[in-house]
Parts: C-alpha cells; sequence; structure tokens
C-alpha cells in the first residue's frame, strides 16, 4: 500500500488535443488521435501513426507551417503545403496558401486555394514503377 507504484491504463485510442482560440504554438507538433486548431500555429503539424489520425482547423484558426495527416479538414486558413493519405475537406472559409497533396478531396463553394491540387495517388503509382520499367495495367495495354 504504502510506497507502491501503482499504474493506470489510459485508453487513448480516440484522444482528441485541442487548440484553443486564444492559444498560440510555435514549434512543430507530433500528434496522434485528433487535433483540433480554434487559435494559432507557427510550425509543422505531423500525424505520428496513420492509424486514423485526423487535423480540423476551424473557422478563425491558423497555421503557418505544413500538414501531414491522413484526414484533414479545413476552414481556417493555412500558410504551407498540406499532405494527405486519405482525405481534404475544404470547407467554405478554408484559406490555403500553399500546394494540396491528396488522395480523395471534398471541396465546398467559397474554399480558395492559391497553390496546387497534386493527386497523391498517382505519386504512389508512379514511385511503385521504376524508371524504364512499364506497369502491368500499361504492359497490357500495350504489348
Amino acid at each position: 500500500m504504502w510506497g507502491k507504484e501503482k499504474t493506470m491504463a489510459i485508453q487513448t485510442s480516440n484522444s482528441t488535443t485541442l487548440i484553443s482560440k486564444d492559444s498560440e504554438i510555435i514549434g512543430d507538433i507530433k500528434f496522434s488521435g485528433e487535433l483540433e486548431i480554434q487559435g494559432r500555429v507557427k510550425g509543422n503539424i505531423i500525424a505520428t501513426s496513420d492509424n486514423g489520425s485526423s487535423i480540423r482547423l476551424v473557422e478563425g484558426g491558423r497555421v503557418e507551417g505544413e500538414i501531414h495527416a491522413p484526414r484533414v479538414v479545413i476552414n481556417g486558413e493555412i500558410k504551407g503545403d498540406v499532405h494527405s493519405a486519405e482525405h481534404v475537406e475544404l470547407a467554405a472559409k478554408a484559406r490555403v496558401d500553399g500546394n494540396v497533396h491528396y488522395n480523395l478531396i471534398e471541396m465546398v463553394k467559397g474554399a480558395q486555394i492559391n497553390g496546387s491540387l497534386l493527386y497523391a495517388g498517382a505519386a504512389k503509382q508512379s514511385a511503385a514503377t521504376p524508371i524504364g520499367q512499364k506497369s502491368a495495367a500499361i504492359a497490357e495495354v500495350v504489348d
């Protein structure tokens, strides 16, 4: 009883991190689970695991840096590139000054992008085929 260390099991699979409206973070953020940004972040944001991690940037939220996460929902301002392996959603108040790398994108009327939309699925397919070789699908059509 006295002097014994007690351990508690904490389930973190559905954890949510909140950066509130009046907060400002300067530096890179590495997270897992869900991240909701209502304030300002000056630095890169990186999901440490691809197991269902997501970022939600709400109206009034601002990020100055790159975002790397499987799922990204934007309704605020980003100055930097967005990299998403799964799904990007750009809501009506979204403002992105940078490139958006996506696999699946959903864009609502009013969202603005000052950069390029780059399909990440094409990069995965071309990366899988070495230069000078035809992919199996192309080889069937050509040969």
